[in-house]
């Protein structure tokens, strides 16, 4: 809007009125022109104004507002790189997103203990291979090489990379910087490939069995062979193990303790969960680094527990006790006598240390008696005493996930005598592998189911199949006369208190390569079960070849060499296995009371049919010979030599 003045009217001048070409009439107008003069300002230039003047405002305060960003900034910056440099940086790295774990394909599955511990495993690497179609000049491309990878033989890799092949590996296993080095060389012909190498962070623990892998990643031995095809197809999915990697410790730490005192050439152990059959240790010494297989001899390859057969000695005693218990050719506390030794032909049995008189049942074992032992599996006769053989599984592999078993050796069935039962009675004449004495043991002590023996986890609650081959009543008195040979038998050392262990011993003459038996050299072992009340865990322990030493005032038998270790091993894995020790409650007591004449047993009442003293045949009437032959393999040659305990 535009303000228009207002028209000026000329006036004509006064009469009195000073002309206006007069000097004073032009310094007055000089003078008072400034204060007459008057500016208009139109109203755009207003609105101009006040708008200048808000921009101003808002300026000033966008400045104030940017210096105190700056500053923050600038005092943020200082705290991070001056005052506190390592908070930025941890800062910078949780603010990050975390990085999805990188799982590298495997053409293998892990493998487990039972508690996660990994024992197998595949790690992804880079090879090296040749093509030396490509290789113009073998000689110079191995010397480059060999500054790269100063641990190939050169000879070996001028033959590699030499030849109208088009593949050949020049190293299995390469670091990532070994990879940027050989990279940086820059030679043709050479690749690199992705592959994957098995690796078993538990070096010697198990190694018998896990076993191990070739160079192509395929099983060879052990648990690797036996589930190689699983191990394959489901490599996604981990194969957990019975085995409690803690327990196989302490089993490898005690048997290799009776190895070094008794200066023995070997060992093995085993410790089987009784209801379920699930091995938790199974150790075989001298061992090997399953992670250089190729290093180890073939004596640190045999596996005793599965492969090694041997005579059992006196502890096949349980066996023949329970036997005749089942059949009933003895009563709890009849017996036998053993005062006499038995002659069969040239060959004659006797008792070491033998006690020269009667012994009832539970003396029988816990004196550990040659002599009452075979007539009592004389009693049970020849035909039944093979069918239980049988029926234990005592002629038979045992059925475990590992390919490494053997087959007992035993008398056939045309050739088994009456003195074969006699000796086998008392674990002569037959040889079997560790890990059949540990699995009848087990039978024995858990109700007289017989469950194979397995070293895979299984669901807790559920029941594995098995077949009943003792009476629960049998069980039940076997218990208590295995915790006699404990606590007043040839198995004290194997006593620890609190957790009630039973067993026997076994002390066995070592058979030669033509079927006699060897001077001096022994299998010294016992087996047992603990806690005998309400058994949970059954256990093996022997040892090769012991030698006599001062501490066993020259002995070296079971009870000086095996039992020992056996108590070691329930001392150390009890508490992990969640055992602690118990009092020996009035209830305890009764389940375990057994004296030793079967007299003022609380609870028990002794059968009315049991005699004083029962027997296969009258006292003092030896054993006849039979007119066949016996294999040599089967005939005991001086049962005098031997120590039972």
């Amino acid at each position: 809007m535009t303000v228009v003045p207002p028209p000026v009217t000329m006036r004509p001048p006064q009469p009195d009125a000073v002309p206006a070409s007069s000097p004073v009439l032009r310094r007055a107008a000089a003078t008072e022109a400034p204060a007459r003069t008057l500016v208009r300002v139109t109203q755009p230039d207003l609105m101009r104004r006040a708008i200048l003047e808000r921009t101003r405002g808002r300026l000033v305060i966008a400045a104030f507002g940017f210096a105190g960003l700056f500053g923050a900034v600038a005092l943020k910056l200082a705290m991070a790189t001056v005052l506190n440099p390592a908070e930025g940086r941890r800062a910078a790295a949780l603010s990050r997103p975390p990085a999805p774990a990188a799982e590298a394909p495997v053409a293998r599955a892990t493998v487990t203990d039972r508690n996660g511990e990994i024992l197998a495993v595949s790690l992804p690497l880079t090879a090296l291979y040749a093509n030396p179609r490509q290789i113009d000049n073998p000689g110079e491309v191995a010397d480059r090489l060999r500054r790269v990878l100063p641990q190939l033989d050169r000879e070996r890799l001028v033959a590699r990379l030499t030849g109208e092949r088009q593949f050949a590996y020049i190293a299995r296993a390469l670091t990532p910087r070994e990879v940027a080095q050989v990279n940086a060389l820059g030679i043709p012909g050479l690749h690199f490939e992705e592959a994957e190498r098995r690796y078993f962070p538990q070096g010697r623990t198990a190694a018998h069995i896990i076993g191990g892998v070739d160079v192509d990643g395929q099983g060879i031995a052990g648990v690797e062979r036996f589930h190689d095809e699983r191990l394959r197809t489901q490599a996604n999915e981990r194969l957990r193990l019975s085995l409690d990697i803690r327990v196989q410790l302490a089993l490898r730490d005690a048997v290799q303790r009776g190895i070094t005192e008794f200066n023995g050439i070997g060992g093995a152990g085993v410790v089987m969960d009784v209801h379920t059959g699930e091995v938790l240790a199974m150790v075989s010494l001298p061992d090997y680094d399953a992670n250089d297989v190729g290093a180890a001899t073939v004596d640190q390859r045999f596996n005793r527990v599965t492969v090694g057969v041997y005579e059992p000695g006196s502890t096949f005693k349980l066996l023949t006790a329970a036997m005749a218990l089942d059949y009933g050719t003895v009563q709890p506390w009849g017996g036998y006598d053993a005062s006499r030794p038995i002659r069969v032909g040239r060959h004659e049995i006797n008792d070491y240390r033998g006690k020269n008189r009667w012994l009832a049942l539970p003396e029988i074992l816990a004196y550990s008696s040659n002599l009452a032992s075979a007539h009592m599996a004389a009693a049970v006769g020849v035909n039944r005493h093979r069918e239980f053989m049988q029926r234990m599984g005592m002629t038979s592999r045992m059925r475990i996930e590992i390919p490494e078993t053997a087959l007992p050796l035993v008398p056939g069935q045309r050739t088994w005598r009456e003195l074969n039962t006699m000796t086998i009675g008392f674990g002569h004449g037959i040889s079997v592998t560790p890990l059949h004495v540990a699995t009848a043991g087990a039978t024995i002590v858990n109700g007289g189911i017989l469950r194979q023996p397995t070293i895979l986890w299984q669901q807790p609650g559920v029941e594995r199949e098995g077949t009943r081959v003792l009476s629960e009543r049998t069980s039940d008195l076997m218990r208590r006369f295995m915790r006699l040979v404990v606590t007043d038998g040839s198995g004290r050392s194997a006593e620890v208190p609190g957790y009630f262990v039973g067993g026997k011993t076994g002390t066995a003459q070592k058979t030669g390569p033509r079927g006699g038996y060897l001077e001096n050299k022994r299998i010294a072992a016992f087996v047992g079960a603990f806690p005998m009340h309400a058994p949970r865990y059954a256990i093996y322990v022997m040892v090769d070849e012991p030698k006599p030493n001062a501490r066993s005032h020259g002995f070296a038998t079971a009870g000086w060499v095996a039992a020992p270790a056996a108590g070691m091993v329930v001392q150390r894995i009890a508490p992990i296995l969640g055992m602690l020790p118990e009092p020996a409650t009035p209830e305890i007591q009764r389940a375990l009371a057994a004296p030793m004449n079967g007299r003022g047993i609380p609870g028990i009442a002794v059968p009315a049919a049991t005699t004083p003293r029962p027997a296969a045949r009258p006292a003092a009437q030896p054993a006849a010979p039979r007119p066949a032959a016996t294999p040599a393999a089967a005939t005991p040659q001086r049962e005098a030599g031997l120590a039972p305990r």
